[in-house]
């Protein structure tokens, strides 16, 4: 539900690390803002931001390294048509706020000066998805280095073939303001937590690697020895798998995606396609086809914004605007893109909650939160027995796609040879080569079992990272390339 009861509770948040301190208040932001828009502009905002992040990680029995720090700043922007102009600085005071302001005010035409009335305060609505700890605060470190401890001890207990065990731990405070030209003022506090395990096993000379973990929107208790033990299970599993598998076979073949992670597949394969400022340009294999099919029968993508406590959940975008539950794709029809503010004035539509910028030191752009495929009515077990012959992908390491037309490539970090719908043998070294749109197409079966993956995803665009969650059931497409080694 939005609501504006809890953006006074954030902003009064807000205000006491990102104002008060510095001696500034609400006037301060209208004056600011007032000096950008005396010149014509379409949009203005400014973007305070205060984070605080921790970090530790263990190696070889010892936790190595630990890290702490905060940073805080604010950024100005000024937006007339396509151009943006942009300051920030790590200095909040009010000279720095008003030489931001003067700087960037000259994106706008000259001899355009006027009069202009200050608009009222309007309080933005936002979800409450998330609580507003401090997650550093929710162990103290002598517990964050047992955590730790705990991790190494169990992923060694599983087998004696794992010989080294990588662990890390991070913590991140992530508070906001927005203060727009319109006079809305938004906020949010943003909690994010992320274990992560990394294991090596080592057999008759043969060294392979298995990673696991998770995390989201909460405190460091969710990380609970039934939880630890999850994730370290899954990093053996993938580690002892991979001591087994062959050379992956090559060429055209059928290939079942299991549930969750491989979601990132989808990702960015498709939902970079669909980002408002690739799609405005002309420039996705997307743009202009919305109401079209672009997808095989009951494909259906979403990206949302809303699920609790989610890695890439927000109550509010980094624009002061709700996030939303997206349907970009319906039945494989196109329905629409994800949208930031200026995009979304350029194209003569509403912004979708997807305004995101990696910290006050960028600008926003349209970026995915999480986004997944919703299941079918197939089991699991029947799509990979339907298999002749083909790949049969688990989990995937890193990707990449050319976003004009649409080709991927990907390399799975746990696959398996399937031969009459039996699975003969696990393979290592294939890669996925497709193209997002015409593999939306081959589509042929979708599993019941739709999943997100654990809260580990992080999502670069023009050297910008952000947190994002990624989700699908079991797929199974048809014609696809897998680059092997054997």
């Amino acid at each position: 539900m939005i609501s504006r009861e809890p953006t006074l509770e954030r902003l009064a948040t807000a205000q006491s690390l990102l104002l008060a301190p510095f001696g500034l208040n609400e006037s301060h932001l209208t004056r600011a803002l007032a000096a950008i828009t005396t010149n014509r502009v379409d949009d203005a905002d400014l973007y305070f931001q205060y984070t605080r992040s921790e970090g530790w990680s263990l190696e070889e029995g010892i936790v190595k390294t630990g890290s702490f720090s905060i940073d805080q700043g604010v950024g100005v922007r000024a937006v007339a048509g396509e151009k943006t102009a942009f300051a920030y600085s790590d200095d909040i005071s009010e000279a720095s706020l008003m030489d931001a302001a003067l700087t960037v005010r000259s994106i706008a035409a000259s001899g355009q000066n006027r009069r202009v009335k200050t608009p009222a305060r309007k309080v933005a609505g936002s979800r409450s998805l998330y609580g507003g700890q401090d997650p550093i605060a929710s162990l103290d470190s002598t517990a964050k280095v047992e955590l730790l401890g705990r991790v190494e001890k169990l992923a060694r207990a599983k087998d004696p073939r794992v010989v080294q065990v990588m662990a890390g731990l991070a913590s991140e405070y992530d508070v906001v303001m927005v203060a727009r030209a319109d006079g809305t003022l938004a906020a949010d506090v943003r909690p994010l937590v992320r274990l992560s395990v990394t294991v090596i096993a080592e057999h008759k000379g043969r060294r392979e690697m298995g990673s696991g973990g998770g995390g989201g929107r909460f405190g460091l208790a969710y990380f609970t020895d039934d939880q630890i033990a999850e994730y370290v299970n899954d990093a053996v599993k993938a580690a002892l798998t991979n001591l087994d598998a062959r050379p992956a076979p090559a060429g055209e073949m059928t290939v079942v995606l299991g549930p969750g992670w491989p979601g990132v597949l989808l990702h960015e394969a498709i939902g970079h396609g669909l980002e408002g400022d690739f799609n405005r340009k002309g420039s996705s294999a997307f743009s202009g086809r919305i109401g079209q099919r672009v997808a095989a029968k009951g494909v259906t993508v979403l990206d949302d914004g809303t699920i609790a406590d989610r890695r890439g959940s927000l109550n509010v975008d980094d624009e002061g605007h709700a996030s939303q539950r997206n349907v970009l794709i319906e039945d494989g029809i196109l329905k629409g893109y994800i949208q930031d503010a200026m995009n979304a004035r350029l194209m003569g539509v509403k912004p979708t909650g997807n305004g995101r910028r990696e910290s006050y030191a960028h600008v926003p752009m349209p970026r995915m939160t999480n986004t997944y495929m919703l299941g079918g009515d197939k089991d699991p077990k029947e799509i990979v027995a339907s298999i002749k012959k083909g790949l049969y992908a688990t989990n995937f390491g890193g990707g990449q796609v050319d976003i004009t037309s649409g080709k991927f490539v990907f390399s799975a970090s746990e696959a398996f040879w399937v031969e009459n719908g039996k699975i003969q043998y696990p393979v290592k070294g294939a890669t996925i080569v497709g193209s997002g749109p015409e593999s939306l197409k081959k589509v042929t079966m979708i599993g019941n079992d739709m999943r997100l993956d654990s809260g580990v995803g992080t999502c670069g665009k023009e050297g910008q990272s952000v947190p994002v969650g990624v989700g699908q059931p079991t797929l199974r497409i048809e014609g696809l390339t897998v680059g092997g080694t054997a």
